[in-house]
């Protein structure tokens, strides 16, 4: 296009046409960065789900703002987004992590439109006046929904401190936090003894469900595990929004838990929950423990794709305090694994060989017992995952054990996408 033909605005639509056509891709970029700056907003699928869905319509409104010429003071925030700040208030997450996911996600958008620019005109003159109004109209969207955003969050943060599970809940977090305690008081406020055995679980519905009803469905999968483990008492149980819940079984002075039988409990009693559990502790101390480990076993089972119903940091410890950088914990499988780390069906079925096969002492025969298939096929399968790594399978073994563990476990996150 030439330098003058077109008025601004109307050049300010195309591009945001242009980047519109590409909705999906945009989206999932502003996505992925608020992902990796934000901790606090990577807590379960279904808070990460409704994220992208509030990023998406956050990222779609906007480009019809700038396209269409739209009103931004009588402009309602997406419904998707209103609903998202409803959830953080509810899961007690700060506000500030709220605020600062506009505004990253304002700066990675913009981006996206900026490259845009270029493409309209070759003016140096009316490039600036293109940017100076993208930048007019984004900020003025993102000052407007922040604030519809804020009042959300604290609305619902009000509303849902009001309710008994969440005072509860407070008292909960409360000794989490802190040191000292009070330890008969916290007892008698909660009804759950301290002085035993506990086993810490996290659990959340992955779909969504009618208001209150996912909370009576983990309650009741809680109390089905507490009788499936023949624990003291009923559990202690903590909603944390309208779909996840923790809880504390009480063992007594058991130490022990058998976790396919667990695991079998899960499926039995709670067919669509997703539940991560904590190794067993004693006291004070081990009920923070236990649930310190339940949340980075969620970790896992939140990155894993596409992951298990039950994950138990008894399983996945080593592999849930890696999870915490997924960017270094990729380069690092990337390194040990070369071409053994592609994500595609046939290196899939040599990377499990060989983490069977590893597993069995490097045993042919066995690892094709417990693979179903002939030993000679697994011969085959070990030499072609020597060539992909680039070694034998006995060199840097235990490197080479803990990347097919963590490939095993997260799946496609830490895989190298074929052709990269």
């Amino acid at each position: 296009m030439d330098g003058v033909s077109l008025p601004v605005d109307r050049r300010l639509a195309v591009a945001a046409a242009a980047v519109k056509l590409r909705l999906a891709v945009v989206s999932q970029d502003v996505w992925r960065r608020l992902i990796i700056e934000i901790p606090e907003l990577k807590v379960d699928d279904a808070l990460v789900s409704l994220l992208a869905a509030s990023v998406e319509a956050n990222v779609a409104t906007l480009l019809d703002v700038i396209e269409h010429g739209m009103a931004l003071d009588t402009l309602d925030a997406p419904a998707a987004a209103i609903e998202y700040a409803r959830r953080v208030a509810q899961r007690g997450i700060p506000l500030h992590a709220l605020v600062r996911a506009y505004r990253i996600g304002h700066a990675q958008f913009l981006q996206w439109c900026l490259d845009e620019v270029p493409q309209q005109t070759d003016d140096a003159v009316v490039a600036r006046a293109l940017i100076g109004r993208l930048l007019e109209l984004s900020f003025r969207y993102i000052d407007r929904v922040s604030e519809q955003m804020i009042s959300a969050y604290q609305h619902e943060r009000d509303r849902w401190l009001l309710t008994q599970g969440a005072v509860r809940a407070v008292r909960v977090r409360a000794l989490l936090d802190h040191e000292r305690v009070d330890v008969n008081r916290i007892e008698a406020a909660l009804g759950y003894r301290l002085n035993q055995h506990h086993v810490g679980l996290i659990a959340w519905m992955p779909e969504a469900s009618s208001s209150g009803e996912a909370l009576t469905r983990l309650d009741r999968l809680s109390a089905a595990l507490a009788d499936e483990l023949n624990c003291r008492g009923r559990p202690l149980y903590v909603p944390c929004d309208e779909s996840a819940a923790w809880s504390w079984l009480p063992m007594g002075s058991d130490k022990y838990v058998t976790w396919e039988r667990l695991t079998r409990a899960v499926a039995a009693h709670g067919s669509t929950a997703r539940v991560a559990i904590g190794d067993p502790a004693a006291g004070v101390d081990g009920f923070r423990q236990t649930h310190r480990q339940a949340l980075r076993a969620q970790d896992v089972a939140v990155a894993a794709r596409p992951g298990t119903q039950v994950t138990t940091f008894a399983e996945v410890g080593p592999i849930a305090l890696l999870s915490a950088d997924l960017e270094a914990t990729r380069g690092w499988v990337w390194l040990v694994l070369g071409e053994l780390a592609n994500d595609d069906e046939p290196t899939g079925r040599l990377r499990e060989t060989t983490r069977v096969f590893l597993a069995a002492n490097g045993s042919y025969q066995t690892a094709a017992e417990r693979l179903a298939i002939h030993k000679n096929t697994v011969q085959y399968r070990i030499r072609k995952a020597q060539e992909a790594v680039g070694r034998p399978t006995q060199d840097r073994r235990s490197d080479l054990e803990l990347a097919l563990r963590i490939c095993h476990y997260l799946g496609s996150v830490v895989l190298r996408p074929v052709g990269k």
